[in-house]
């Protein structure tokens, strides 16, 4: 069996790849070991809360584990998909409880998901189309998809009124589509 680099716990990694293919000692062994680390990683972030509540939660995180073992990539390691199962039992339990939830923001880094960057190949091809558009259709949409403008903002620039400027947007759409359509985008 493997070992963590410089450590002499087992890899619970590697048991867990061993209990999946049916060793029960594994198992238990995976679950001996990792019940006291939980342990301590909810009692340390729920601090204040009473014993028997944190032990609930690990409790259910074991539950938890034991239910999901199949979902595991068996190529990543087990401690952080283990750790984020507890994150969120624990989540759980304050939200349960109507307790305001403070995690820090370190702890979910490796997770947030970067802010979506815009497709310049869409842009570049949007902009070739609406160029194909006549002038007053170009500029509107130009107004408010490629500049984001708003409907008043757009409307005062072009000199449309409310009304008009919909029924514009709606004949540049339906222009747009034709051209789409013809282009075979």
């Amino acid at each position: 069996m493997k070992q963590d680099a410089g450590a002499q716990q087992p890899d619970w990694s590697a048991l867990m790849r061993s209990a999946l293919a049916g060793d029960q000692r594994d198992y238990r062994r995976l679950l001996e070991l990792m019940t006291p680390v939980l342990r301590g990683v909810i009692r340390a972030r729920a601090s204040g809360m009473d014993p028997e509540w944190c032990e609930d939660v690990v409790q259910e995180t074991l539950l938890a584990v034991h239910l999901k073992r199949a979902t595991w990539n068996r190529d990543l390691p087990l401690r952080p998909w283990v750790y984020a199962i507890a994150r969120h039992k624990l989540v759980d339990a304050f939200r349960r409880r109507g307790r305001s939830v403070h995690l820090p923001v370190e702890d979910f880094a490796e997770t947030l998901p970067a802010a979506p960057q815009p497709d310049g190949l869409e842009q570049r091809d949007a902009g070739v189309l609406i160029a194909m558009l006549p002038d007053r259709d170009a500029a509107l949409l130009r107004c408010l998809a490629v500049e984001e403008r708003g409907h008043d903002d757009c409307g005062t620039r072009l000199g449309l009124s409310p009304g008009a400027l919909r029924v514009a947007l709606h004949r540049a759409l339906q222009r747009l589509a034709r051209l789409r359509q013809e282009a075979g985008q």
